[in-house]
């Protein structure tokens, strides 16, 4: 499309939505104020920069494809993440692991990783205006290969991964610190078993000490703050996870702790558009990791589909945008790795900018009345409205490749830098 046909396409769509009462600009407006956190380990197939060989062992973390040119050394992964947030409108953030630090190919052990490993990171973030936020690597070790770390029964075993994320901790509010942007740190961990376990009770009783000695040390809250990921199962835990949902959700409320829901944890027929209302009555800010799960948690590149616009229309329907962050959490190595970030970013605002454009005051008020007929068909109307207008519109503003363009620009890439990695 040309430039001209795209700005009369948001005209006709502006007059139509003013229409319904909804003003596009105030939305656009919005939109550009939410970030979206871009994860590393989209880049690299979730590898690392740790020794060779590391990230082969423990944890349950598998990644399928084998699309040639991945990133294989921190500045190609830097120059991916670079062309990624060159296709995804507005200004956002990058999620760092652990296992990527800078660590100049020397063997660091993960109970000894300092901030002087990312320096190099901030310095990068800073000259791009970016935040970062930050993961524990609690599994891809060999410290992991039994399943368990913070619930792990051996005290040494336990000690080593209670010293990670306490590392972890400080690296991150070092990096809110320098750049100026509380950084978010979440904790996840594989613990859990494959079959059924006997003393369930011991495990969490020591993964909630743990956490309490992990969370000992206070931070400033606009240098970083703590969010707690649960799961429903996993690779090697399919019959108990550790730290499950009702597990982390009372630790985090007791504790003032963030909670992360991600899209792939939970049990297919639960709705976690439905958990938001509930959880923000009580939190005053959540973490949402946005992910796809195709039959199990799947991690799949996030698409438009109607669980994420539901999830999207839930947190602008509680005016909650300010207090929900949104993180990508998926892994494909089976096409370009920059594409499947520009795919899920852009998914992910779309979601956004949809939600924004929804009638909400008339649906209020139909709501209201309790007229369920009006309710329902205006919900359906409001899907059909020309939302699409609007985002090439903002595509165009903020100078990125509007609609199909997006092929060409990543095919370009991957001719020029990707495919010549070998």
């Amino acid at each position: 499309m040309t430039t001209k046909q795209i700005e009369a396409a948001y005209q006709q769509a502006r007059s139509r939505y003013a229409e319904v009462g909804v003003d596009t600009e105030h939305a656009l407006a919005v939109l550009a104020t939410v970030p979206v956190s871009l994860h590393c380990w989209q880049g690299d197939d979730v590898g690392g920069f740790e020794r060779q060989g590391a990230a082969l062992s423990g944890g349950g973390i598998q990644v399928t494809g084998t699309h040639p040119g991945k990133a294989r050394t921190i500045d190609e992964l830097r120059a991916d993440l670079a062309k990624a947030f060159s296709l995804i409108p507005g200004k956002h953030r990058l999620n760092l692991h652990a296992m990527y630090g800078d660590f100049e190919g020397k063997p660091v052990g993960r109970d000894q990783i300092t901030s002087r490993h990312y320096r190099s990171w901030v310095d990068w973030a800073r000259e791009r205006s970016l935040g970062i936020d930050f993961n524990a690597t609690c599994f891809s070790h060999p410290k992991a290969d039994s399943g368990f770390t913070l619930s792990h029964r051996d005290e040494g075993m336990r000690r080593f991964w209670i010293e990670h994320v306490k590392r972890c901790r400080e690296i991150s509010a070092f990096m809110g610190r320098e750049l100026g942007s509380a950084c978010i740190h979440n904790l996840w961990i594989p613990d859990g078993a494959k079959d059924i376990p006997i003393d369930r009770w011991e495990r969490r009783r020591l993964l909630r000490d743990a956490l309490d000695e992990i969370y000992a040390v206070d931070y400033a809250p606009d240098e970083m703050k703590d969010a707690l990921e649960s799961k429903l199962f996993g690779i090697g835990s399919e019959s108990f996870v550790v730290g499950s949902h009702d597990f982390y959700v009372c630790y985090a409320l007791l504790r003032g702790k963030i909670i992360c829901l991600d899209l792939g944890h939970y049990h297919p027929t639960e709705s976690v558009p439905d958990k938001i209302s509930a959880l923000l009555q009580f939190f005053e800010e959540m973490l949402v990791h946005v992910s796809r799960g195709v039959r199990w948690d799947s991690d799949h590149i996030v698409i438009l589909t109607d669980d994420l616009r539901s999830l999207m229309e839930e947190i602008v329907r509680a005016d909650a945008l300010g207090r929900v962050h949104l993180a990508l959490d998926f892994f494909d190595g089976s096409m370009s790795r920059v594409g499947a970030w520009a795919i899920g970013a852009r998914a992910t605002l779309k979601a956004i900018l949809s939600a924004l454009l929804e009638p909400r005051d008339a649906l209020r008020r139909q709501d209201a009345a309790n007229d369920a007929f009006a309710r329902l068909a205006w919900l359906e109307e409001a899907r059909a409205l020309p939302w699409g207008a609007v985002w090439d519109h903002y595509c165009l503003t903020q100078s990125v490749p509007v609609g199909e363009a997006l092929v060409d620009d990543v095919r370009e890439y991957e001719e020029s830098v990707t495919r010549k990695r070998g």
